[in-house]
């Protein structure tokens, strides 16, 4: 019989717990250990904001599992409080330290590791002041907790406006804060297409609750941040959230390669350059699962997959990770944004040719109390239709729309595919056309060329004579285009005689359909230079303010 395979695991929490878990699955004879800088081998990171918040009050719900009942569940010895030094890939062993400074070798037959990321804390000055933090693991929450039962801050200021920025934001706000974010670029959620971004801002700006896009901090104070413009805010606490780097010090100086982002390189076996030594997580590259490019996703879903596929392949599988696509979630107040796949902006760098369509739906069957709405962006590859990407905002359903679109997009399937797709309806849940097959139906009518259309993100306004085809109450409370003629599209065919036909007509209404109809009538009515706006009046108002006239000067 053959000895024992030794499998070595450096970093607990998801990565490295999930690759003990399914290495012991896999080989019962193994010998598999953790090695955990931390003071826990696994807990829930991705709660730590609800824990801030006062969402989650049971502090000893974010730990998830202890060496103890590691052992005594799957026989895997944990040891937390133990930093590995360095990688000794000849010898096949490591050299940990554990807390009391006494240093030991370890041999591995198969490595693993799971580092994570380390948040990046700019050297700016003042960013060592107390009151200044960064959120991590279970020390950081701790710490942002301590201060505020003892300071009783009243505002507070996050740099940064992704994921966790959003997150703790929020939680601040529970919390009963005056929150600021602010952000280098121009909006927030830099994932998401600036027109979803801007929507999103315009739902949770509150009074208490504001953003400074375009911001440089500079420097921390114990009154505040100073910004590269001159400008200042007041801050009692200041959480920054610019980004993670991954931690790849120890894969370095073994001399495994790093790659263009900044992960340890692996292949779809998540192998290093060394086959004896896999890297899973926040610190390792993979590729993308759409456009197969190098990829570093700092998410706890592939996280968890990379631990469990690496930690079956060392202990003899042979599994392949597939990439991931990004899919992400988060709540803000009263709004969930949700992402999958290619923005525009990553789709035009891949190099497809794509399209977009934008749909407003309701959560759920109208007439059925409480439902939202719900915006739903897609992006498409011109001429096949394929999923590229798609990303939805609203207060309701949000979660199960994305994931459907995630599930579309992995199993290569077109818009047209999602104007059939059988989905579950009941009032409370849906509507007999579910949002996605009302993505598909419009996305499907741009890539069949049914009907031409404007994109309100591009559209020049020339001579074109612009069809206002809502109800005139609507542009007494919303507004209207410049110069833009108002016929009700109940009256359109009575009134076909008013509209010219040497000139370029654009239709348009408050989200789309109703122009989409409006021009469907006149080119069935003989008018031939005829285009709908797509997502109508509100899109435009959105991308651009200055073609539209406020309403209070409608007539």
């Amino acid at each position: 019989m053959r000895p024992p395979r030794r499998i070595v695991i450096v970093g607990g929490v998801a990565g490295g717990a999930s690759a003990a878990a399914k290495a012991r699955r896999v080989d019962e004879r193994a010998e598999i250990e953790i090695f955990e800088r931390g003071p826990y081998i696994s807990f829930a990171n991705c709660g730590l904001p609800y824990y801030i918040a006062g969402e989650i009050a049971d502090r000893s719900q974010l730990l998830i599992m202890s060496p103890e009942r590691f052992w005594d569940k799957t026989r895997v010895r944990a040891h937390i409080n133990h930093e590995v030094q360095a990688i000794d890939r000849a010898a096949k062993t490591i050299r940990v330290q554990g807390p009391d400074g006494v240093e030991r070798m370890v041999p591995y037959d198969k490595l693993i590791l799971s580092q994570g990321a380390q948040p990046i804390r700019p050297p700016l000055p003042g960013a060592d002041l107390p009151h200044v933090f960064t959120l991590r693991d279970l020390p950081d929450m701790d710490r942002i907790v301590a201060w505020m039962e003892h300071h009783q801050p009243r505002r507070a200021v996050v740099i940064g406006g992704g994921f966790i920025g959003l997150e703790m934001a929020e939680a601040f706000h529970h919390r009963g804060l005056h929150v600021t974010i602010v952000e280098r670029n121009p909006h927030i959620l830099p994932l998401l297409d600036p027109d979803m971004a801007r929507h999103l801002q315009a739902q949770i700006r509150r009074p208490d609750f504001t953003f400074r896009p375009d911001s440089h901090a500079v420097r921390f104070t114990r009154e505040g941040v100073e910004f590269a413009d001159g400008g200042g805010l007041p801050a009692d606490l200041i959480l920054v959230s610019v980004g993670v780097r991954a931690e790849v010090e120890l894969a370095r100086a073994a001399g495994l390669e790093i790659g263009v982002t900044g992960g340890v390189r692996t292949n779809g076996r998540l192998e290093s350059s060394d086959p004896n030594i896999y890297a899973v997580g926040d610190a390792a590259e993979t590729t993308h699962a759409l456009t197969g490019a190098r990829a570093r996703i700092a998410l706890a879903g592939p996280a968890n997959r990379q631990g469990r596929i690496a930690g079956a392949n060392a202990a003899g599988a042979r599994l392949i990770y597939p990439g991931a696509l990004g899919t992400s979630i988060v709540r803000v107040l009263n709004q969930t944004a949700g992402f999958t796949g290619l923005n525009s902006a990553q789709a035009a760098r891949a190099g497809f040719t794509f399209f977009t369509s934008l749909t407003r739906d309701a959560s759920h069957a109208h007439y059925y109390p409480g439902a939202k709405p719900i915006l739903i962006k897609v992006v498409a590859e011109e001429g096949t239709g394929r999923l590229l990407g798609a990303q939805v905002l609203g207060e309701r359903g949000v979660d199960k729309r994305v994931d459907v679109l995630a599930t579309a997009i992995t199993a290569k399937l077109s818009v047209f595919d999602l104007e059939t797709l059988d989905l579950a309806y009941a009032p409370p849940f849906g509507s007999a056309n579910d949002p996605i097959n009302t993505a598909g139906f419009v996305a499907g009518h741009i890539a069949r060329g049914d009907l031409p259309t404007v994109a309100p993100e591009t559209w020049r306004r020339g001579q074109e004579f612009v069809l206002d085809v809502r109800d005139p109450e609507e542009l007494l409370e919303s507004g209207r285009i410049r110069g833009a003629i108002n016929i009700p599209l109940t009256q359109l065919r009575d009134r076909l005689a008013e509209l010219p036909d040497d000139r370029p007509i654009v239709t348009y209404c408050q989200k789309g359909q109703r122009g989409y109809l409006a021009a469907g009538t006149l080119l069935g009515s003989g008018f031939t230079d005829v285009a709908n706006l797509r997502g109508g009046f509100l899109q435009l108002r959105l991308l651009q303010p200055d073609l539209v006239e406020p309403a209070q000067n409608a007539g």
